[in-house]
């Protein structure tokens, strides 16, 4: 009898555990980490990221740092809300704001800002 009670024992703890990686593998598996690559012929000097549920700009990533033409820096924007899709921001050393809408930083891993 205890034989059986333990193998259902065992055996309700392995289910339990299958399960509790299905239900938060997805979760764990959501990367919003992203390469920004600069190839243009001006230095990004201020870059911000705000998932879309937001109704302003957070805090500049690069801080002091910048991002000189044909450099990339790899910034994490997980804010902690779940959200993937974001807007980007980049003001470049000649005066320019890029300004990029609904970027899905769950599937995109590198974004580009090119000269075109």
């Amino acid at each position: 009898m205890t034989f059986v009670f333990a193998a259902r024992a065992r055996r309700l703890v392995l289910l339990a555990a299958g399960l509790s990686a299905l239900i938060a593998g997805p979760a764990l598996a959501e990367d919003r980490r992203v390469k920004i690559i600069n190839e243009t012929d001006h230095t990004i000097v201020q870059f911000y990221a705000s998932n879309i549920g937001q109704n302003d700009w957070e805090e500049d990533i690069l801080g002091t740092d910048m991002l000189r033409p044909g450099a990339s820096v790899t910034v994490n924007v997980d804010d902690g809300t779940g959200y993937c899709k974001y807007d980007f921001k980049a003001v470049f050393s000649d005066g320019d704001v890029l300004i990029r809408q609904g970027i899905d930083v769950c599937n995109v891993s590198v974004y580009r800002y090119t000269g075109d």
